[in-house]
């Protein structure tokens, strides 16, 4: 959900295949959001060391439609194929 400024908070859930290739990603990707006008408010990681919870925010949704499709981002997740991590992403706003 977007607020009155237009901004859009989102919260990314990552679940980690075994290995750290899959956290390796997430700081390539992470690094990523600044170009499109987005920033990693909080990475905090579960007691199993295979979760992450991520709190995102954007701008606007255009930037992170851009951050989805973004060519680096896509080279970077084709490369890594099945150990890539699994992300579901929900918009939120303060309740």
């Amino acid at each position: 959900m977007t607020d009155r400024a237009g901004a859009l908070t989102l919260v990314a859930v990552v679940e980690f295949a075994v290995g750290a290739a899959g956290q390796r990603y997430e700081d390539a990707v992470l690094a990523l959001l600044g170009r499109h006008g987005g920033r990693l408010e909080r990475r905090l990681r579960g007691t199993d060391g295979q979760t992450e919870v991520h709190v995102i925010r954007f701008d606007g949704r255009a930037g992170y439609e851009s951050f989805l499709v973004d060519p680096n981002r896509a080279a970077l997740r084709t490369a890594l194929g099945d150990a890539a991590p699994t992300t579901p992403v929900i918009e939120v706003h303060e309740a």
